[in-house]
């Protein structure tokens, strides 16, 4: 179990027990998690994961934070906000069914501080989603904290991906209901400061 108090409203509801990936040696398909919900780390080097065309072999640093869980799962606002954009990134290996938020608040200034820090705007990405999350939001409506969003879709649907919901948050407005969730190792120093780590709303959920 890890400790994961946080100001906001988990965006997925994770039980006591789930497991950590470290895929910095690069994918193992003959291994089988035993745990139904499963953690990607943010700011993490993965090596031989991302081979589709939509990398070009060089983009293998991951910006987001993923939440693995069954098929289905809930996917929950954080906090109060807008929805900045609804649609289906269709390419193979991208997020499929994604949904943005926008929200403008205090986050804490380190992760699992109470601390806040200067009220700034910013986005939330969820991706991976359903396709039956594209009816359940739609563009410029208010979501609250805690409201349903969206729930987590297949491999069918998701872009190729076992589920998940793949979490990103970015000071930049995004285009095309779209972000970089992979970026080139050459460019993390620049990339982290664009997308801050999703355990910031999360809290330390690693």
């Amino acid at each position: 179990m890890v400790g994961r108090e946080s100001l906001f409203h988990p965006v997925v509801l994770l039980p006591d027990d789930y497991w950590v990936f470290d895929f910095t040696k690069g994918p193992n398909s003959s291994w089988q998690c035993p745990f139904d919900y499963q953690i990607g780390r943010y700011d993490e080097y993965r090596p031989g994961m991302y081979t589709t065309d939509l990398f070009s072999g060089e983009r293998d640093l991951h910006v987001g934070l993923d939440i693995g869980a069954p098929v289905h799962t809930n996917v929950y606002a954080f906090a109060d906000g807008v929805v900045h954009s609804v649609g289906i990134n269709p390419e193979a290996g991208s997020y499929g069914p994604t949904i943005i938020t926008q929200h403008e608040l205090r986050l804490p200034i380190s992760i699992g501080s109470n601390e806040l820090g200067e009220t700034r705007k910013f986005w939330v990405l969820h991706g991976h989603l359903s396709t039956e999350s594209l009816t359940m939001v739609k563009v410029g409506s208010v979501v609250k904290q805690g409201q349903l969003i969206a729930t987590i879709g297949n491999e069918q649907e998701n872009g190729g991906w076992p589920p998940h919901v793949h979490l990103q948050i970015s000071y930049e407005e995004p285009v095309d209901n779209d972000l970089p969730g992979v970026v080139r190792l050459a460019d993390r120093d620049a990339s982290l400061k664009i997308y801050p780590d999703p355990r910031l709303i999360t809290g330390p959920i690693y």
